[in-house]
């Protein structure tokens, strides 16, 4: 077992595909020798050189743009966006062309694409550079999304995104690339599909996403001295969803809270709570509840944005409404 922190495993995810598969290449602005907008490319270019870490214009319809075409003649790219806001630029490349083209062609075709979009917010990067927006790209049949939580997840789930055959947008939360875990010796992939228990517990779930994770594990373990027992569901992967791992837990716990950054209107914690109710309605003995960010865009002080963003204190309240 060893440390490494959140971006360093992001990282070494993407150094292992890259020794393993040398059809596997970098490209967004400022990858190469800046290291990408948060460091998290830092290095590449002096192993595997300028032509597989390819900086490009400002331009995030090009990057987009270039990574189906090159994925769909044969090579695998991890395309980095600096903030996932940015994606609404290169949206037609991505929805129009790269979750159809499997399907137009008949399955003649595979676009093996990694797109890498941080978001989240907690950083006073404003309303531009905040947002949470998996709602965006779980709502479109031909992407894959995944979200880790820790620097093992981070690892397992970028060796698997590079070597799906479907495009993979890979959620990364920017206020978590400091953050350091434990990660295995030997690394493994990780199935995309396959959420994890991070704490288990008796009397409630709460099923949280990204960063909200944390914060919940840390609402767990002050209810726990209250005498509550606080089940921590991490889907990691956002689509394909671990239902059966999620209606496992509701049916012991009977409770459900649900925690995302996203702001609540239209997001996937909605579409989370429509899959609970339509399939674990009867065995429900509360309301569902979610925690989620105001309804508002992400402001930039800090004191402001602390007050948009959902943390611990509210998953805690919610837990104790839905017991009451």
């Amino acid at each position: 077992m060893k440390k490494m922190t959140y971006g360093e495993a992001i990282r070494e995810g993407m150094r292992l595909k890259m020794q393993e598969n040398e059809n596997v290449y970098i490209l967004g602005e400022d990858v190469g020798a800046f290291g990408g907008c948060f460091g998290v490319t830092a290095g590449l270019i002096d192993e595997f050189g300028d032509k597989r870490v390819r900086d490009t214009p400002i331009s995030e319809g090009v990057i987009i743009g270039c990574a189906v075409g090159s994925a769909a003649t044969g090579l695998r790219p991890i395309a980095e966006l600096m903030f996932i806001d940015f994606l609404t630029v290169g949206m037609d490349q991505l929805v129009n062309q790269a979750a159809k083209m499997r399907y137009m062609f008949g399955g003649n075709i595979s676009v093996p694409m990694v797109v890498r979009l941080p978001g989240g917010g907690g950083v006073s990067a404003a309303a531009q550079h905040s947002q949470s927006l998996e709602a965006w790209v779980t709502h479109v049949p031909g992407l894959k999304v995944v979200f880790p939580s820790t620097p093992q997840d981070a690892i397992g789930l970028m060796l698997s995104a590079v070597d799906d055959d479907d495009p993979v947008m890979y959620i990364e939360h920017k206020a978590m690339y400091g953050m350091k875990g434990d990660v295995d010796d030997v690394i493994t992939p990780i199935k995309l599909g396959v959420g994890d228990i991070k704490r288990e517990g008796t009397d409630i779930t709460v099923v949280a996403t990204g960063k909200m994770v944390h914060d919940a594990l840390k609402a767990a373990a002050k209810l726990e001295k209250e005498g509550i027992s606080v089940e921590v569901i991490d889907p990691r992967t956002l689509y394909p969803l671990d239902k059966e791992m999620i209606f496992k837990s509701i049916e012991k716990t009977t409770r459900v809270v649900i925690a995302t950054e996203e702001v609540k209107r239209g997001s996937f914690a909605g579409e989370l709570a429509a899959i609970i109710s339509e399939s674990c309605f009867f065995n429900l003995d509360a309301p569902i509840k979610r925690v989620n960010a105001l309804d508002t865009p992400i402001p930039f002080a800090p004191n402001l944005e602390n007050y948009v963003l959902p943390n611990d204190v509210d998953i805690y309240n919610a837990v104790k409404e839905v017991l009451a």
